[in-house]
């Protein structure tokens, strides 16, 4: 039965109950637990839609969808705004993006996902320091891990950022981290050539550049 010869408040409600349903199989699917404020936001939506139907003019049901979507999803779409800026090397710029996405009442798993953001960011800015007191914060001194493709992105650059800023051996650490977070991820990937840096570091005695941060946390 199509949404278009359903009752506008049944339409609004299959929408609402589609869409959150949705979100919260694809966090079980990659084995993250489920946003109590995802569903609480989508939940007030969604009976809000109801509400107008019988109140006021019915809202159109693939404009309530959007108006779903960005309301949930706002500070991720902020995250990706502000990876976007990065990669522009629009760095003061993606920080601020990030900064007003952590304003907006982020869910748990979204903060993390944006804090990991704020670090990657940090260390291509060249500031490793900063990067690693933000990285540490979110990877090792919480309660609750992000999700394991977050771990495995965030461990890597904290591991970029434990050797530029001359932590070798806890760099190390974060490597392997990143190894056991994700297997098959591209960051565990590129580990076996920053161990083999850190261990020629080690043995010299010297310093090193380090390689470049892994990427955009969230790709």
């Amino acid at each position: 039965m199509a949404l278009g010869t359903l009752p506008a408040w049944l339409a609004v409600l299959l929408v609402g109950a589609l869409f959150l349903g949705a979100f919260t199989g694809l966090s079980v699917f990659r084995r993250q637990k489920p946003s109590v404020r995802f569903l609480v936001e989508g939940g007030a939506l969604t009976a809000a839609g109801v509400a107008l139907c019988f109140l006021a003019r019915p809202p159109h049901p693939i404009l309530f969808l959007a108006v779903l979507y960005l309301a949930t999803m706002r500070v991720r779409l902020l995250v990706d705004l502000s990876n976007m800026l990065a990669n522009r090397g629009s760095f003061r710029a993606a920080l601020g993006a990030i900064g007003f996405a952590l304003r907006l009442g982020p869910d748990p798993a979204s903060r993390q996902v944006a804090l990991i953001n704020r670090g990657v960011t940090q260390l291509r800015m060249g500031e490793p320091q900063a990067a690693y007191f933000t990285l540490k914060g979110v990877l090792l001194e919480e309660e609750v891990q992000p999700a394991a493709r977050y771990q495995a992105a965030g461990f890597y650059n904290l591991g970029v950022a434990c050797e530029r800023s001359g932590r070798p051996q806890e760099a190390e650490r974060c490597y392997r981290r990143a190894i056991e977070a994700m297997p098959s991820s591209i960051y565990a990937l590129g580990v076996d050539k920053a161990l083999k840096r850190v261990a020629e570091r080690k043995a010299a005695g010297g310093q090193s550049p380090g390689d470049g941060p892994g990427g955009p946390a969230t790709r």
